[in-house]
């Protein structure tokens, strides 16, 4: 099948490179010129496991291809998906500039039947302001083509998205057509044939399955935080609250571990998208906006431990910061708690020494050149005259490192770990102070 590509961002590039790699004609379209000559000469901007060596084999056999010509790329694919950017706009709600921009285009150069995709996270609704713009595009041309609008959200975790595309478990199609049903049927076949995946229903609850999938894992996320701080007041441990909570088979362990708050391009956005909706149709999202509420205190729960122990006189004082990424296996860092928490400590004057395996160049990117901020090559080279360490980030190679090398290092033996990838008490006989997430406070013994 033949199938264009608007958006070669996370999840335009997924998408295209692993339906080229089932055989498809791929070709991506984006107005950044420079992403664009990257791709073609197969490198990656950004990180995912695994999607640079896909690209690079689909690219090789001709079957992903990119460019910056609009016309061109609406000429080729039958199917045209609609995956660009659909930022936070001040309100909260989603922003359809982009999406709108495309549809326009699409409608100004399509020379037959399309069958229109909407992959971006959209709100209920949009697929009828696609379908309004196309047509007052062809309008104005005086010209008249057939085609179809269909929702099909994405569901893909960064650091998993190869493997959430190739063996998904659901496929959400939204359409009121027979044909574009069918249509879509023909294209996902090859990743369903282990058993049926696909959905088919109402464009209007397809759009509406996205948000909600994602704002239900947020609302556990901040659950199981607000239990943390019950549970560091009541003098309980989070850890084994959450192994009991999740032994019932109704709840589950997914998304239940406490931590620093969620972050990324997806939980922050959708959630308060949603909560715009609902305003829009005069419901109140009472439980959206205490997740949210609970999720941007959470953000701030390090600084706070830090700051009382050093009893605000952060003022010169140096953190090694372990991770910067909002989650592990990307390098993304939209809406991270890294950020908060950073901003918030040169705030009080104090200087932070940072490492990542993926996202320092992103970091770089974002604050440029600053005196309160080094990025180091290796987690070790973080501790050098650090006052502390901070774990905000649960990398692997995190989850056991040399603490003999760390208390050598570190000016006090002092660990904040917003990840509780330690035993509280093995850190006490290992001679640290130790901060975690809803578990008892630990001192050195």
């Amino acid at each position: 099948m033949h199938i264009t590509i608007f958006g070669s961002g996370y999840v335009g590039l997924v998408t295209g490179i692993c339906f080229a790699d089932m055989g498809n004609h791929v070709l991506c379209v984006d107005t950044n010129v420079e992403k664009i000559s990257m791709l073609k000469r197969g490198e990656m901007p950004i990180h995912e496991v695994g999607l640079q060596s896909l690209l690079k084999t689909n690219l090789a056999t001709g079957r992903i291809k990119f460019t910056t010509n609009i016309e061109k790329a609406v000429a080729h694919g039958e199917i045209q998906c609609i995956a660009v950017g659909t930022p936070s706009d001040e309100d909260g709600s989603a922003d359809l500039q982009y999406v709108l921009q495309v549809a326009t285009s699409i409608g100004q150069y399509m020379n037959g039947y399309k069958l229109v995709m909407d992959k971006s996270t959209v709100p209920v609704g949009t697929a009828d302001k696609v379908r309004t713009t196309i047509q007052k595009a062809l309008d104005k041309r005086n010209v008249q083509h057939e085609f179809d609008v269909v929702s099909n959200p994405e569901f893909l975790k960064e650091g998993a998205a190869i493997a959430d595309f190739m063996k998904p478990d659901r496929i959400i199609i939204g359409t009121d057509k027979q044909r574009s049903a069918d249509l879509m049927r023909e294209l996902y076949a090859p990743f369903n044939r282990n058993r049926d995946r696909l959905m088919v229903m109402d464009i209007r609850s397809a759009e509406l399955t996205k948000y909600a999938a994602n704002s239900l894992l947020a609302t556990k996320i901040s659950f199981m935080n607000e239990i943390a701080r019950i549970s560091e007041q009541v003098g309980a441990d989070i850890e084994q609250v959450r192994l009991g909570v999740g032994s019932d088979p109704r709840i589950g362990f997914e998304f239940i571990y406490p931590g620093a708050g969620y972050g990324g391009s997806c939980f922050p956005k959708d959630v308060k998208a949603l909560i715009s909706i609902s305003k829009q149709v005069g419901t109140e999202a009472q439980i959206l906006t205490a997740v949210e509420k609970v999720n941007q205190r959470q953000q701030l729960v390090l600084f706070d431990k830090i700051n009382q122990h050093f009893q605000g006189k952060l003022q010169g004082k140096r953190f090694a910061l372990w991770g910067l990424a909002f989650k592990p296996n990307t390098n993304d860092m939209r809406e991270a708690p890294s950020r908060k928490l950073m901003e918030a400590l040169w705030q009080q004057g104090a200087i932070v020494q940072a490492y990542d395996p993926e996202a320092m160049v992103e970091t770089q990117c974002i604050y440029g050149d600053r005196i309160d901020l080094m990025l180091c090559d290796n987690p070790e080279a973080t501790l050098e005259h650090a006052d502390a360490l901070i774990i905000i980030t649960e990398w692997k190679l995190f989850r056991s490192p040399d603490f003999d090398l760390i208390k050598s290092k570190l000016k006090q033996s002092i660990i904040f770990d917003g990840r509780n990838l330690y035993e509280p008490h093995r850190m006490a006989q290992l001679g640290f102070t130790y901060y975690a997430i809803g578990r008892k406070f630990i001192s050195a013994i």
